[in-house]
């Protein structure tokens, strides 16, 4: 990826579009006690703030999806993202709770653009060997976005106001929209790209040396954007390792949308430090998810050039079952010398697992389904993580007088984890009789297939 050939435009500014809902996620994680104190609440209504974006992104995921494979996506997702800066400025007025849960609900309508317009984008932008590296930048954005969310807010929360805390991302994301509303919009289903074009998708190939046909009844015959959206979502659920890759990340993002929410506030009570310094070792924790994140997109396209045509499974299915271990011990610890790396390591090899797994969705569908198929997995996993914060909140307070309350309650729900890395493995018998599929139908689709 280079800046010649406008790939690592693309990735910066999908990468800053998702950096910009967990700047915002991690701003009302850093102004947690501001906000009980201003409206008087506790930490399942300050969950609640989080949990209903992710609820509402999930229920106007569909309808997005649906606009992603017809119509032009970069205005789309452009007027998304102003739409997202007007939302928080409701939040960052807000005079009640409930005027700021109305808000947070507006913003959760706009949020939900981001994950079927950019994986519709980056299908049609960047070729299939490349979309591993591509999306680790991608989601390294996301990363550090929740770092600044971290840090700079709760700097501006501790020297002027959890408002302005809120409202110094409205600029930012004002300036994106205005950047995205003049990309070019790629052409569909990949022939055209942005993207250098001078080497080949290795997978092909290995289909063909190791004998693996398509699934027959699963290829497509004709143009499914033309189909109806029931349509869409019952087919993209009958592709097997669609629906592995759906579960096994909606238990991971469970675990992260919970610990998120509550990172300042743990890592203050858990090892007796001030906001402050308990925002930089956040961001210290962070750095080692980034790392995660470009290592694990990196590593699975190298190694599927090498001929190893199944890794963007593998790879996040051994990631998953090795990070309990970790994680466990540091949060077990009260050591803040002791579990600050071993969270930076987890937090690594759990990040880790998302690029191979991106890659793999788009890999396993027809491209004219890509913005539906996104859609479908951002709802049905949007739905699994809305009970994360509140749920964490709720054990937690009721955990309260207990010795070492957080620990256990953080604990509990990693228990999804070891879970999520067993359900993966599965995708590994599944995974190249999709690729194959989805590369059939594209060939029946095709202009002059005759299909």
């Amino acid at each position: 990826m280079t800046a010649g050939d406008g790939t690592a435009r693309i990735a910066v500014l999908f990468g800053a579009t998702l950096g910009l809902s967990g700047a915002d996620t991690a701003t009302i994680s850093a102004t947690t006690d501001d906000i009980e104190r201003a409206f008087g609440v506790g930490n399942a209504e300050v969950g609640l703030l989080v949990s209903v974006v992710t609820l509402l992104g999930a229920l106007f995921a569909i309808p997005v999806g649906v606009v992603a494979d017809r119509f032009r996506r970069t205005r789309l997702l452009a007027a998304s993202v102003a739409c997202w800066a007007v939302a928080l400025v409701l939040s960052g007025s807000a005079q009640s709770y409930w005027w700021m849960l109305v808000a947070r609900s507006l913003l959760g309508v706009v949020t939900a653009a981001a994950g079927p317009l950019i994986a519709s984008l980056v299908g049609d932008y960047v070729p299939g060997y490349r979309r591993g590296r591509v999306y680790g930048v991608i989601l390294s954005g996301e990363l550090i976005g929740t770092g600044c969310g971290f840090v700079v807010s709760g700097e501006i929360a501790g020297l002027a106001s959890w408002r302005l805390a809120m409202l110094w991302l409205v600029p930012v994301g004002a300036l994106l929209a205005w950047l995205i509303h003049r990309l070019p919009e790629p052409a569909r289903s990949g022939p055209t790209r942005i993207a250098d074009r001078s080497g080949r998708d290795p997978m092909p190939r290995m289909l063909a040396e190791r004998g693996i046909r398509p699934v027959e009844r699963m290829v497509v015959h004709d143009d499914p954007a033309k189909r109806s959206l029931w349509w869409a979502v019952g087919y993209v659920l009958r592709v097997r390792t669609n629906v592995v890759i759906i579960v096994a990340s909606a238990l991971g993002y469970f675990f992260f949308a919970a610990i998120r929410s509550f990172a300042i506030v743990y890592a203050m009570r858990q090892y007796s430090i001030a906001k402050p310094v308990a925002s930089l070792l956040v961001v210290v924790i962070g750095a080692g998810a980034v790392a995660g994140v470009l290592a694990g997109g990196r590593l699975t396209d190298r190694l599927l050039r090498r001929g190893h045509p199944r890794v963007r499974v593998a790879v996040p299915a051994v990631c998953l079952l090795v990070l309990t271990p970790v994680l466990a011990a540091a949060i077990a610890s009260t050591d803040v010398l002791l579990a600050v790396p071993l969270l930076a390591i987890g937090t690594g090899i759990l990040a880790a697992a998302n690029p191979p797994f991106d890659a793999a969705r788009l890999d396993i569908m027809h491209p004219r389904l890509w913005g539906r198929a996104e859609a479908v997995r951002t709802a049905l996993r949007s739905i699994a993580e809305t009970s994360a914060p509140v749920g964490l909140g709720l054990v937690a307070d009721a955990l309260s007088t207990v010795p070492q309350g957080w620990t256990y309650s953080v604990l509990l729900f990693m228990t999804p984890l070891p879970v999520a890395g067993l359900i993966a493995l599965l995708g590994l018998r599944t995974y190249l009789r999709d690729v194959a599929t989805a590369l059939a139908s594209v060939r029946e689709t095709s202009p002059g297939s005759g299909g």
